[in-house]
């Protein structure tokens, strides 16, 4: 490789083998946050979020009485404030007078859009990664996963009360808590399980917990009840920038606001000469918010 860098001869020819050797990025994960979030379009400097309580039980009507009436009290709010997201690369003058432009700007645009790609990635990742991290609050002034969430009608949890492994066992439990969802009137509302989200390390045991057809890991005889309900319909999505080894996460179909990422700006590649050095510079900007709402829409273990 030393030879070829310092020959000196024929740059057009041995460029392209230097490109290949170090210029071609390392192969991409397939994009990822798409199962973490639902991705919206904004037009706006920032987004909105408005919780409303809803109505209680309907009481009793005496005949001859008056009909009761209830307030749909706004509730928590959440504004996502879009951030922009930008960086660049040069080629010098004498890149462009030995003939390399060409070849070292196609090799740093794969590397840039590889950058702004792996950024989206883990800022959108975060939102799991600290999703146990008092720290990082939402509307409810709680962190994503807590026990406590406040509501009108008391509190309510997301998590597991005493954190657990993943295992078929922890997971039945976390459906049963999901079953047992009610909104901030305390009313049972629909909220089913859609996705078991893993880091890498957790994989293969998630696979083996949801596709076996016995109970997993067991010499019992019993049907493995999470696949034969079709509990978890979409099935495991492995995150490959989750940073906890142990900690697990079940997405809900919650139909409103929950988990989002607001597109404000799409990415973009712009290209301009440096008038004073005679470079060529090149950049991508994006620009975008994400978090969450409604943290009925994720229930998660830290691991025990």
């Amino acid at each position: 490789m030393s030879s070829i860098i310092t020959t000196g001869n024929h740059p057009k020819a041995l460029w392209p083998g230097i490109a290949r050797w170090w210029g071609t990025s390392y192969g991409e994960f397939p994009k990822e946050y798409t199962d973490l979030v639902d991705v919206k379009s904004s037009k706006k400097a920032y987004e909105e979020d408005v919780e409303t309580s809803g109505f209680g039980l309907a009481p009793i009507k005496t005949q001859g009485s008056a009909t009761s009436y209830d307030d749909d009290l706004q509730g928590q709010t959440k504004r996502y404030t879009h951030v922009a997201y930008s960086l660049g690369y040069i080629c010098t003058r004498e890149e462009r007078a030995d003939n390399l432009y060409t070849e070292a700007s196609m090799r740093r645009a794969r590397n840039l859009a590889f950058s702004m790609s792996q950024t989206k990635e883990n800022v959108i990742a975060n939102i799991y990664n600290r999703g146990f991290n008092p720290s990082y609050t939402g509307g409810d002034g709680k962190e994503m996963l807590a026990t406590d969430h406040p509501t009108r009608s008391g509190v309510f949890s997301n998590e597991l009360a005493t954190p657990a492994d993943l295992s078929e066992a922890s997971i039945e439990d976390m459906i049963i808590q999901i079953m047992g969802a009610t909104n901030a009137r305390g009313l049972k509302i629909a909220l089913m399980p859609k996705t078991l989200i893993v880091p890498r390390q957790l994989v293969f045991e998630a696979e083996r917990i949801l596709k076996s057809t016995q109970q997993s890991g067991t010499a019992n005889n019993d049907i493995n009840a999470i696949r034969s309900m079709g509990s978890i319909p979409g099935g495991v999505k492995a995150n490959h920038y989750l940073t906890d080894a142990d900690a697990w996460f079940i997405r809900t179909n919650l139909p409103t606001a929950g988990l989002t990422c607001w597109q404000r700006d799409a990415v973009e590649f712009t290209q301009d000469n440096d008038f004073d050095t005679d470079n060529a510079k090149a950049k991508c900007y994006e620009r975008y918010s994400a978090g969450w709402t409604d943290p009925r829409a994720i229930y998660g273990s830290a691991g025990a």
